[in-house]
């Protein structure tokens, strides 16, 4: 069959690279994709929200499956829009309608079906630009630090943990007053802070039964040891060690299962991934946030992981047959380092030749932001985050160092990368 990843990421070239690993896959298309999935499958240069267009290419390429990397085109309704269409009614779709992405596009409805369907979370309350000086005194009233949550999509750094209530004030009135993070700041969950260590669980699900990929650890700070402002992601490692069946039985018990429940109970027919943003505090698992997509960097490390064939795990999805397959998982670890621009999560140069692409390397390479340079037929940088390496070991240990390996013999000017991914779960553990 011909099948249609949306998308432009590392996330995207991860699903390209599995999905190119199909029998059952004739042609790959990836709209708009980026010069690593030009190696894979066909480019289309048509924009993730441009619904009409990319309706129009399905039906004259005999696309069969859809499968919706990013949030943003979720939250704006792709999957309603192909079932409103009836020229597409036989096209199979990976990824929730509008309603069910809402678990992701708005953090006070997750928030509040959380509390809804007694899913463990960190204690809240949500404020609009009415009730500032309800907000004001809310803070007053909490332990530090404090977290601040933008309502709204905000490309992954939407979150800010204040260390005191002066400074949560400050941020506070910044997001509601001053549109810090635009329209997605227009509401504003202030939040407990919880203490612990933070644990990724994906879940593919038809609706009904659901599948639990494999775990990893994804490192959002700029800098070494967590430091610095947040960013899309540096990094990631899988699986995680302190996620053993007693705490996965947690997980499924008072999160995965209610969830699903409370999909149902709330008339959502919910077909595609679910990223849970966990929390391990003191051995009991609470949900930082939810995803209606798999994440980047960790799509890079947990679809590697992954031995079943993706497009049979995607079609049990889109056709409520997902109990009938097997999930199979490599139990070696994998670590993912991601590559991005100087200056980043700030203003980067983009244009940047990228030396040592073209080196014989045993590991994984993948694109998020680059292009071919038509003039020079070579790969340059396009975006803030621009590669994510990964490496598989039959320990952690030796994924990390294999996945730094292949990253110091990659390079352009102003390349940025943190030295530590993974470190901080060798100093937990014994194992390595």
């Amino acid at each position: 069959m011909n099948i249609l990843i949306i998308g432009s990421g590392g996330r995207e070239h991860a699903f390209a690279w599995k999905i190119s690993q199909s029998p059952k896959c004739d042609k790959l298309f990836i709209a708009p994709g980026n010069a690593g999935t030009s190696s894979i499958g066909e480019n289309v240069p048509i924009s993730p929200t441009a619904f009409p267009e990319i309706a129009d290419f399905v039906v004259q390429n005999s696309i069969k499956l859809v499968v919706i990397g990013p949030e943003i085109p979720l939250a704006l309704g792709i999957v309603d829009y192909f079932q409103q269409r009836h020229d597409l009614r036989d096209v199979l779709l990976v990824g929730p309608d509008k309603k069910g992405a809402l678990l992701e596009s708005s953090k006070d409805f997750a928030k509040q079906f959380m509390n809804k369907y007694h899913i463990p979370t960190a204690r809240y309350a949500t404020f609009d630009r009415t009730g500032v000086e309800q907000g004001l005194n809310y803070i007053k009233e909490q332990n530090n630090p404090i977290v601040l949550k933008a309502d709204g999509l905000a490309a992954g750094k939407g979150v800010v943990i204040c260390e005191n209530q002066y400074e949560a004030q400050q941020v506070f009135k910044e997001m509601l007053l001053e549109s810090k993070f635009g329209q997605a700041s227009a509401k504003v969950v202030v939040e407990e802070f919880l203490q612990g260590i933070e644990i990724s669980v994906f879940l593919l699900t038809d609706g009904k039964s659901y599948k639990i990929l494999p775990s990893a650890k994804d490192y959002k700070r700029i800098g070494d040891n967590d430091t610095g402002p947040n960013t899309g992601g540096m990094g990631a490692v899988s699986p995680v060690p302190f996620a053993d069946e007693d705490f996965m039985r947690k997980v499924e018990q008072k999160i995965i299962t209610p969830t699903i429940k409370g999909l149902q109970a709330e008339g959502i027919d919910y077909c595609g991934f679910i990223f849970l943003g966990l929390i391990n505090v003191d051995g009991e698992p609470m949900v930082i946030e939810y995803n209606a997509r798999m994440g980047d960097p960790e799509t890079q490390v947990v679809f590697p992981r992954i031995s079943s064939d993706l497009v049979d795990l995607l079609l049990g999805a889109a056709t409520k047959t997902l109990d009938q397959v097997e999930l199979e998982i490599d139990p070696r670890s994998a670590c993912t380092v991601v590559m991005v621009s100087g200056g980043y999560p700030g203003n980067y140069q983009k244009g940047v030749p990228i030396e040592g692409l073209d080196a014989p390397t045993q590991n994984l390479v993948f694109h998020a932001g680059t292009e071919t340079d038509p003039g020079k037929n070579s790969i340059i940088t396009n975006g803030g985050r621009v590669l994510a390496v990964t490496a598989f070991g039959v320990r952690p240990r030796n994924a990390i160092r294999s996945a730094y390996e292949t990253v110091n013999s990659i390079s352009w000017k102003e390349v940025y990368f943190r030295k530590d991914i993974g470190q901080d779960l060798l100093r937990e553990t014994s194992t390595e």
